[in-house]
């Protein structure tokens, strides 16, 4: 699961991101407003933490070029500002939660995993889906009772792949996903379609449905 982090304040941006990436979530971070417009507006997250004061501008103001773009992130708003009209607005425009600052990092790291579980997989943390059935919170598929031994990596695809599932996704937007800024590198994407091969075949072996499409030109489809 991918995080954006839009937070000035750098040492905590700091904590943050240490504490998430040692969650399994993969963490990015804007530190004013301008880097953070760009990112929302190039990629794609499952949950954005979003600080409303920063250098350049207001972070409501990227809540609504968000919202207004419709794209299904989660929204956080973690912010020292604890005006009532302040966290109004933003539930208002669109953000599913709001955590004033001072906070500890494992409710952060709670109120992120609800969000995501219910926005989703409708607040479970289990998820049947044809042949498989994912454990969200161990990160383990079982195929019919057997559990299939993925990676980290091959989780993520999977997870990412089933979260837009019946969507044709672009190995590009699946590089990014998997690889964040470093996605950039890249001068072709051989590694996807390595990921897609192998995550394929562990799903076969152990008995599952084809699920995973080829769409030749595009990229891939969970198709179910």
């Amino acid at each position: 699961m991918k995080i954006l982090l839009i937070e000035d304040e750098k040492e905590l941006a700091e904590s943050i991101v240490h504490y998430l990436n040692g969650s399994d979530y993969r963490c990015e971070v804007a530190f004013d407003f301008n880097s953070a417009s760009e990112k929302i507006a190039l990629y794609q997250y499952d949950c954005v933490l979003l600080d409303i004061s920063l250098p350049g501008g207001n972070g409501l103001a990227l809540l609504r070029e968000l919202k207004g773009k419709n794209k299904k992130e989660g929204v956080i708003i973690i912010s020292a500002k604890n005006s009532l009209d302040d966290k109004i607005e933003g539930l208002e425009i669109g953000a599913d939660d709001y955590l004033p600052k001072p906070f500890h990092l494992a409710e952060l790291g709670a109120r992120i995993k609800a969000l995501i579980r219910r926005n989703n997989f409708d607040g479970s943390n289990i998820l049947p889906i044809g042949d498989l059935i994912l454990d969200i919170e161990n990160k383990s598929v079982k195929v019919f009772d057997q559990k299939v031994e993925l990676t980290k990596s091959e989780f993520e695809l999977l997870m990412f792949l089933i979260s837009n599932k019946n969507k044709v996704i672009s190995k590009d937007a699946i590089g990014e996903h998997l690889s964040g800024d470093d996605a950039d590198r890249f001068s072709d994407f051989d590694f996807i379609c390595s990921r897609i091969k192998n995550l394929k075949k562990k799903l076969a072996e152990s008995g599952s449905s084809d699920y995973i499409k080829t769409v030749y030109g595009l990229g891939y489809k969970f198709e179910i």
